[in-house]
């Protein structure tokens, strides 16, 4: 089974755990799938409470798709995502995000990208 697939359908689980008793009697309100002789592959689905999902891809290369959901406070909670041999990327507005560079730090930065290090310098940092 493709591990994108079941990874949505681990995160549709968690978010069914935390269910009230409207979520628990939601129904499957539309799926389609289609699985392709070539790998590739497409599904969608939802729910008569707001879950919602789909993806495509060709299994075990690249997937794209995205879900979405109501968080118990009542917040839409969209993630759109791609995933390839450089991994997973996930986007949406409620993922944590780095604090900023701070501009030490940056200054640093480029200051060592503009002064490569010359090779042959007498006395300066090889051991």
């Amino acid at each position: 089974m493709n591990k994108f697939f079941v990874l949505a359908v681990a995160a549709l689980a968690v978010s069914c755990v935390q269910a009230d008793s409207f979520d628990a009697r939601a129904e499957t309100r539309e799926y389609k799938s289609d699985l392709k002789e070539d790998g590739s592959y497409a599904y969608q689905y939802q729910t008569s409470n707001g879950i919602a999902g789909q993806e495509s891809g060709v299994g075990g290369y690249y997937a794209s798709g995205s879900n979405a959901y109501y968080a118990p406070d009542g917040q839409l909670i969209q993630l759109t995502y791609t995933a390839d041999g450089n991994g997973y990327h996930p986007a949406g507005a409620h993922l944590p995000t780095p604090p900023p560079i701070p501009a030490a730090i940056l200054k640093s930065l480029e200051y060592i990208r503009t002064h490569p290090q010359q090779e042959g310098r007498q006395g300066h940092g090889r051991f």
